[in-house]
């Protein structure tokens, strides 16, 4: 259908205008659709050139001072008060009681804003940007000479070569609002009782209908992109990016932090934070500053130090995925916490634990970290949030191009990898005479002689049961005489080879740098059988039976833990009824 042309207001329709209270100094400046209904317009100030769409009947336009505009068809614009400028509004659109709307000629509304995670002090930046994943985010943060010298470029000229847009989208709400200056809002968002957004793009890649992206009562934001996330009552950020069903609230402040698929915060303070999928934090005393995280969940009281008051926040630490951190934690950073590991009590010593994941960790009354490895196995939880994580995924009714890519395995090739590695230091440690604290240490870290040797048993376990899972009726796959064990690494939820790591590193393109990701997601469960082909020796190859009968002994293990747990609470319950 052809657009139709677009008419000055003749004399009758000027002076309607006018009598309605509506001014211009110049009339031959305003284009309005031909079929316009031009008493639909009242007390609105035109400055510059405008193009008025069709209003519909139900709409119109009131109390605005209107500068620069391309309004589309059926758009409500409502009490604005103070200005709408240089503003391209889509079809449907409805702006009610906001303070202002404007945007400047070529505002980047938050692309290409530099996010200062991890040390904090700009040499890991990340640049946010639409369709940013979790794995290019990462390689920037952890590989800053690499994003310096290699993906800067690529990364310039990609957002050179895009069209984002810019403006008041289709069918989007923007209501009870104080001042947008630079921010753009994507089609069928709704921005409701947002206090103050500057230099921000709140976009929705939904199907539809079933919008993700939403930003309300309270917020103040600069410097910000939301993509199919929600910033809600009273949020504070600046320099962030809150990606695809993440969702920041209740007061959560945050600066220069990226947030990931599903993460959910409420109450607290992020600082230079990394938060991977899945990371959530829900209480008002709780910090997470200048760390890496996914799968995490943070206690009441959780709390890093990445400044030493020598050289400035540059220390910065790795939570592996899922570790849990209970009531007033305290870790100085830099240090590496082993993969779903329990974090209590303040840790001072700088601990590496990776090698030693489902571990719990106790701060001492001197800030060394005692380790009990391999306990954390024992949790009827664990299994329970591996079930539970894929079930809560906000982003999978919406039909959305997912751009984090997540692997939900608590037992995967990297906690595997991990526990063998630990069966041979604890070997070691064991064959080592204890210091005179009756501890033995290794990394920072400290640990009794019981400890490792019950960490053993549990790890073995956990390894059969694994082998247990992926292992068909044919048994172990057939190892190719030229194959070599190949190494594993977690990029923010989603588990690879290193070597498909490092072919995304030598890529020319954005594009191509994803379809390396997506092929590895896509590959996974093919990938992890050729490493077990490579990785489990002799050693590991028991007949099947014996394999089952670990797993069972492990199963054996968790139901244990679910009945004493479930007989606790009723015990409880009993105490606490009426």
């Amino acid at each position: 259908m052809m657009e139709p042309t677009y008419i000055n207001p003749g004399a009758r329709e000027i002076e309607l205008l006018e009598k309605n209270g509506c001014r211009c100094n110049d009339w031959s400046m305003i284009k309005f659709h031909p079929q316009t209904d031009f008493s639909l317009f009242r007390n609105v100030t035109f400055e510059g050139s405008n193009r008025i769409g069709l209003l519909s009947e139900e709409g119109g336009i009131s109390n605005a001072v209107i500068s620069e505009c391309d309004i589309s068809d059926g758009v409500t614009i409502r009490n604005i008060g103070i200005r709408l400028k240089n503003c391209k509004i889509g079809s449907g659109a409805r702006i009610e009681n906001v303070g202002s709307i404007i945007f400047e000629e070529e505002a980047a509304c938050g692309v290409a804003t530099e996010v200062s995670v991890l040390d904090e002090t700009g040499s890991r930046a990340v640049t946010i940007f639409p369709g940013l994943t979790a794995q290019i985010a990462l390689l920037m943060a952890r590989e800053p000479k690499w994003s310096e010298n290699h993906l800067r470029p690529i990364l310039s000229e990609y957002l050179e070569s895009q069209k984002f847009f810019v403006g008041i989208g289709e069918n989007a709400i923007v209501e009870n609002c104080g001042t947008l200056f630079n921010v753009s809002v994507g089609r069928e968002v709704v921005v409701s009782g947002a206090l103050n957004l500057r230099n921000g793009m709140i976009i929705n890649n939904a199907a539809p209908g079933r919008a993700l992206a939403f930003v309300g009562p309270g917020v103040d934001a600069d410097n910000f992109i939301v993509e199919d996330g929600r910033l809600d009552s009273g949020a504070i950020v600046r320099n962030c990016y809150i990606g695809q069903g993440a969702s920041l609230e209740k007061g959560f402040t945050a600066h220069d932090s990226l947030f990931f698929a599903n993460c959910s915060l409420e109450n607290g303070e992020a600082c230079a934070v990394f938060a991977g999928p899945y990371t959530v934090s829900m209480h008002k005393s709780t910090l997470l500053i200048g760390v890496q995280t996914s799968f995490m969940n943070a206690g009441s009281g959780t709390n890093q130090s990445n400044h030493m008051y020598k050289l400035g926040p540059v220390h910065w630490g790795v939570l592996e995925r899922g570790v849990k951190t209970s009531s007033f934690s305290y870790i100085m950073l830099g240090a590496k916490i082993g993969a779903f590991s329990l974090v209590m009590g303040a840790h001072k010593t700088h601990p590496d634990s990776s090698q030693f994941p489902f571990s719990y960790l106790f701060g001492d009354d001197r800030g060394a970290t005692v380790v009990v490895p391999g306990v954390m196995l024992r949790s009827c939880g664990l299994m329970r949030d591996e079930q539970k994580w894929p079930a809560r995924d906000r982003r999978l009714k919406r039909k959305l191009p997912l751009h984090d890519r997540v692997v939900f395995d608590v037992l995967n090739p990297i906690t595997v990898e991990a526990m063998m590695t630990a069966l041979d230091v604890i070997d070691d440690l064991l064959s080592r005479p204890a210091d005179d604290d009756r501890y033995l240490r290794y990394r920072g870290m400290k640990f009794t002689r019981a400890a490792l040797e019950r960490a053993r048993h549990l790890y073995e376990l956990a390894i059969y049961k694994y082998l247990s899972l992926r292992l068909d009726s044919k048994g172990f796959p057939e190892r190719k005489t030229d194959e070599e064990i190949f190494d594993w690494v977690d990029m923010a939820g989603l588990l690879l080879p290193r070597h498909y790591l490092e072919e995304a590193m030598q890529k020319e393109t954005i594009e191509e740098m994803r379809d390396v990701f997506d092929t590895a997601f896509r590959r996974y469960p093919e990938l992890e059988r050729e490493w077990i082909a490579t990785r489990f020796n002799d050693r590991w190859h028991k007949p099947k039976e014996v394999i089952q009968s670990y797993a069972e002994d492990f199963n054996h293990m968790i139901e244990d833990d679910r009945r004493r747990y479930l007989e606790d609470l009723s015990a409880q319950n009993e105490m606490l009824k009426l």
